[in-house]
């Protein structure tokens, strides 16, 4: 995504999350899903740029390694279900070099969460997102960004990591439940569905 198209897209998603009712206790939630590599954390970015009073979390850090995303609807859990109550609420931050969990993060009661990454718009927790963004990217693309990040050595991982997070986004229908599609290429247009 380029500079100028993300903060479009950016400022877009703000807006529509904006003119919708709270779902976070006082505040709202943006989930920005699709698979790795397409551009998640790039607008994540824009939108926190564009909103001071916004915290954002990374999925990254609540897997339990490679083979976490299975796994992952229990930290949702207790980071959204608290607040949606007006509460503070936590997650187990993951520290992929120790290969454990490591601290536990609360995060207190904001006017705007931003969750990115894989597995965000989780069916379980859905209906407390104000907004579900989905970027993607094409699968040769996506690998190549992460072997970039990660390192070629990677690459089993990545492969494995894509078949899930693929049977991840088939079963939990994320793509259909959108209200925001963003090719994380720049090349076509965000399409809002809602």
């Amino acid at each position: 995504m380029t500079a100028v198209s993300t903060h479009q897209v950016a400022r877009r998603v703000l807006d529509l999350a904006l003119a919708r009712p709270t779902t976070l206790g006082r505040g709202r939630l943006i989930c920005i899903d699709g698979p790795g590599g397409a551009g998640k954390t790039t607008l994540a970015t824009a939108v926190s740029e564009l909103e001071a009073d916004t915290r954002v979390v990374h999925m990254d850090d609540l897997y339990d390694g490679w083979t976490g995303l299975a796994h992952v609807d229990g930290q949702l859990a207790t980071l959204l279900e608290p607040l949606a109550a007006g509460r503070t609420g936590h997650y187990r931050r993951y520290d992929w070099h120790a290969r454990a969990y490591a601290e536990t993060v609360e995060v207190e009661p904001t006017p705007l969460l931003v969750v990115e990454g894989v597995g965000s718009g989780d069916r379980a927790t859905a209906h407390l997102a104000g907004v579900l963004v989905w970027v993607w990217v094409p699968a040769e693309l996506r690998l190549a960004r992460g072997l970039a990040r990660d390192g070629a050595e990677m690459t089993v991982q990545w492969a494995a990591w894509m078949a899930s997070e693929d049977q991840h986004h088939h079963g939990q229908r994320t793509a259909d439940r959108t209200d925001v599609v963003v090719d994380g290429t720049g090349v076509c247009a965000p399409r809002f569905t809602a």
